[in-house]
């Protein structure tokens, strides 16, 4: 028995395996101590990571879209470098062709929309007045509350205090503005050389490690490849069909701003469970105005759209790849949103499916391990 084991105590909390984990906790903490010590000297290389990241996750996105027709022309005979070219020349035509056609439409709508949405939430703010006055909350809503025209007019009193956040706001809309525009610079160098030789970047990190390791490794970048391709992919088409869905129910019940509602429900169906009540809220709002029996057809629009999408599009399309529980999603969701904020929201699902790939092979290669050595211990204890 090694001395360090003679302790009941110590024998009771797990002999060395106690000692050791203390002694790797303590590691740790050192090493974050050090690090919130001398954290200055790190700025650049975030300042590096977060430059590059915008564009880096924006090609990776496109070259999971377009990876499929590549590999369809290279099926063709086509050489992969003339496929690429063809397929960016594609990619930049459809470009031009909503910027030309979609995006001024989309732009009127929205411009409109913007215009009109006080007059939406004045009408419904006094539909809300007009219903609680009349309501069996009559008496405590009238001593509670204003009026609702005075609240509304004390807005703009309101909102001239804010005023000296302005220029704080301006400086970071220009920061985003300037790391969006050097993104889309960037971002058809980057999914070039991505479509060109990203077949050859696993082997690359593989060259890394040792030899023994590379299987496990290499079985462990084809998990995140597949999770990240069958996510991308399924969402995006599944995102398609919604706004598609969406605007036919819209134009068929006669609610206004179909088209840019149908493009709202697109974009923010990306988000798991909370995309649909985002986009929902401003179609709400107009149905509400519109007529009681708007909001009725709008209801029937929705589960309609709903039912499809959650019954026949996405398992046919995405299938059980992730294997995410809904309740997982959700904090996953709120706890990135949190920390990361938009864009935490839109990388959640997709970094957990690559954590979960990685937290799990490493729990194999443990239990693999352990087991190996389990079986030797009980080898030795039956020859004896």
């Amino acid at each position: 028995m090694n001395r360090w084991d003679g302790t009941p105590i110590i024998r009771f909390f797990g002999g060395r395996n106690l000692l050791y984990i203390l002694g790797v906790l303590l590691m740790v903490g050192l090493n974050l101590f050090v690090y919130t010590s001398v954290a200055f000297l790190f700025k650049p290389i975030l300042v590096f990571f977060e430059t590059i990241a915008l564009p880096i996750i924006l090609a990776v996105i496109v070259y999971y879209l377009l990876r499929p027709l590549i590999m369809l022309m290279e099926s063709w005979g086509i050489k992969r470098i003339w496929g690429i070219l063809i397929t960016l020349v594609l990619v930049a035509g459809l470009i031009t062709f909503l910027v030309v056609l979609i995006i001024p439409f989309l732009e009127k709508q929205l411009v409109s929309l913007s215009e009109e949405l006080p007059h939406y939430l004045r009408q419904l703010v006094n539909s809300i007045d007009e219903w609680l006055r009349n309501s069996i909350f009559a008496g405590y809503y009238t001593n509670t509350f204003q009026d609702v025209d005075s609240i509304l007019n004390q807005l703009p009193d309101n909102l001239s205090s804010y005023a000296g956040q302005t220029v704080q706001g301006i400086t970071n809309l220009i920061s985003t503005v300037t790391s969006v525009v050097i993104a889309i610079v960037t971002l058809p160098f980057i999914l070039f050389y991505l479509l060109k030789d990203g077949k050859k970047l696993p082997d690359m990190l593989l060259r890394v490690f040792p030899p023994k390791a590379r299987p496990e490794l290499a079985s462990m970048f084809n998990g995140i490849d597949h999770q990240l391709s069958a996510y991308i992919q399924g969402q995006i088409i599944v995102s398609f069909c919604i706004g598609i869905m969406m605007y036919i129910g819209f134009v068929i019940i006669g609610l206004d701003y179909a088209l840019l509602l149908a493009a709202i429900a697109s974009v923010t169906s990306v988000v798991p469970y909370l995309g649909p009540t985002i986009a929902i809220t401003p179609a709400l709002i107009i149905a509400i105005v519109t007529s009681p029996f708007m909001v009725l057809k709008l209801a029937f629009v929705w589960t309609v759209v709903q039912l499809l999408e959650g019954k026949f599009i996405s398992p046919q399309i995405m299938g059980k790849s992730l294997h995410i529980h809904p309740v997982t999603i959700i904090f996953v969701l709120l706890t990135a949103g949190h920390l990361f904020g938009v864009i935490g929201i839109v990388l959640a699902i997709p970094g957990y499916a690559i954590i979960k790939v990685l937290v799990t092979h490493l729990f194999f290669w443990f239990q693999r391990r352990y087991n190996r050595f389990s079986d030797e211990e009980n080898k030795y204890r039956i020859n004896d």
